[in-house]
């Protein structure tokens, strides 16, 4: 399928990783209560924006919502007497946009859907988990067998897809999980092609890829089913997390920060690496590598949901590296995203901001040369090693794995070509974007310049200069036509001109007086 060519039935375009921010334009007061005018924008277009009116009982009844993050979120608070008057109106409107920013800058909260909601309601209205229920009624329509035992609620980041603990009817004592997704915006495949390769990935087999044990999908979402694993995810190790609970209970404020042993980052950093290698080579495109997509088992850990790229949904740190115009594959962006995992692995917690100035001290200078090659200003600036640059890196190199499986993953050649033209399509949008950013960055800038005191006085000083110069000059024109009068006026003798030859410039200025 082309580029930007009519999307298929049920793909959705909005990217929901696009960042949301907000602005308190105005207030007014009612009868009984204050309304903030706030406005709201997605991305860096100005035209994509619209008003919303809340309350603040609207913003404490976010606020108590999110309190499962366990974070302290700067809600101004509660006042029941002089509420209504302006110095205090003026003074809760700036502590509402300071918790505005606080939410919007999170990665996690500005993610989920409890904030979505909240700024935009008229494309996050939808009861999604009740839309996944009536998809995966129909499936058990034609695939009796299985049974759902309870819905692993808010367990994942993505508000469009939705998880399910399982069971086989006949093997009640084995408990899988079920994951429900909706096509996203970077979804390029035909739909023959897009349910021809769903339906291939449990016939994927690697000692790094948790396996899918069945996949299915329609025109509009696919369905899989994956063995639960009671041990969780990477994320859920390095956080010490239980694998059921809610995504921003799990992650937005661990309890206690630590990263993981040397030899655990050297084997899974290998391990990871090896199969994003194996992928590569196949010409499969992943893009959506972070702690929670790694699942632990025994010594090993997994790669999951080699479904999101076929799916077309948007990477979890999409909103990082659509910044930086040197990762623009899909093979950097798994790169840079590995830097990512790195860095959690080694910290016990994600970068504060990318890129890296400077990294705090780690168990090996091995692992800040990597962090370095994919997170650092230079890296961002200048482009991503490959993955086999780093297996060639001490951090790695020694690195033994021990493993008898026998990597399998194939892919008919047409399949191929089709995700070829599919991986090159999620790659021309995120270059579009990266140069519509870099392009508003440019002018952003150029503006605060312009903006700035010292070019304001810069301007001050040059607009006085050419005043002066200007004063002068009306000042030496005045004395030439005053100096021109007075020869006029004296008798001399002038050169004879037709009426259409034109007049010689005027020498008067030079003359004496």
């Amino acid at each position: 399928m082309a580029f930007m060519e009519k999307p298929p039935a049920g793909k959705v375009l909005l990217d929901d990783t696009v960042p949301l921010t907000a602005a308190i334009e105005a207030s007014q007061s009612l009868q009984s209560h204050t309304e903030y005018i706030i406005r709201v924008q997605r991305g860096i277009s100005v035209e994509n924006s619209w008003q919303i009116v809340r309350r603040y009982s609207d913003f404490d009844l976010l606020n108590n919502s999110l309190q499962i993050a366990g974070l302290s979120l700067p809600l101004p608070p509660k006042k029941l007497i002089g509420n209504m008057d302006r110095e205090f109106i003026a003074e809760r409107q700036k502590g509402l946009q300071n918790y505005l920013n606080v939410i919007t800058t999170n990665h996690i909260l500005s993610n989920c859907e409890l904030v979505k909601k909240f700024l935009d309601p008229n494309n996050y209205s939808a009861n999604y988990t009740e839309i996944a229920l009536q998809h995966v009624s129909m499936f058990f329509r034609s695939e009796p067998k299985w049974e759902v035992v309870e819905p692993l609620k808010d367990i994942g980041w993505r508000i469009r897809k939705k998880y399910f603990l399982m069971k086989i009817k006949n093997q009640p004592k084995e408990r899988l999980v079920l994951s429900w997704a909706d096509l996203g915006p970077d979804k390029y495949l035909s739909d023959k092609d897009f349910q021809c390769l769903i339906k291939l990935l449990p016939s994927c087999s690697h000692p790094y890829i948790y396996r899918v044990t069945f996949a299915t999908a329609n025109e509009s979402s696919a369905l899989l089913i994956r063995m639960f694993n009671e041990k969780g995810t990477l994320k859920d190790l390095i956080y010490k997390a239980k694998p059921k609970d809610p995504f921003l209970k799990k992650y937005c404020n661990p309890k206690k920060i630590q990263g993981l042993e040397l030899q655990q980052i050297k084997t899974y950093g290998r391990q990871i690496l090896e199969v994003l290698k194996f992928l590569h080579d196949k010409g499969f495109p992943y893009g959506h590598l972070h702690a929670s997509n790694v699942m632990l088992d025994g010594d090993s850990c997994r790669l999951l949901d080699l479904e999101n790229s076929l799916l077309g949904l948007p990477s979890f740190y999409r909103s990082y590296f659509s910044q930086f115009r040197k990762i623009n594959t899909l093979e950097s962006v798994d790169v840079h995203c590995f830097g990512h995992l790195l860095y959690e692995m080694t910290y016990g917690r994600p970068p504060d901001s990318v890129p890296v100035d400077s990294f705090p001290p780690a168990p090996s200078m091995a692992v800040v040369a990597v962090l370095e090659s994919t997170l650092s200003c230079e890296a961002c600036k200048n482009g991503m090693p490959t993955v086999s640059r780093l297996l060639q890196m001490p951090l790695f190199s020694d690195v033994l794995l021990t493993t008898s499986e026998k990597p399998q993953f194939k892919i008919p050649t047409k399949l191929k070509e089709a995700l070829k033209t599919a991986k090159e399509c999620i790659e021309k949008r995120l270059i579009e974007e990266q140069k519509q950013i870099h392009q508003h960055r440019r002018l952003t800038r150029a503006q605060s310049h312009h903006g700035s005191e010292e070019e304001r006085k810069k301007r001050k000083i040059l607009a006085r200069k050419k005043s002066k110069r200007s004063a002068v000059e009306n000042s030496e024109e005045h004395s030439a036509k005053y100096s021109n009068s007075n020869n006029s006026g004296s008798g001399a003798s002038s050169p004879l001109t037709s009426p259409s030859s034109p007049t010689p410039p005027s020498t008067a200025e030079h003359a004496p007086f």
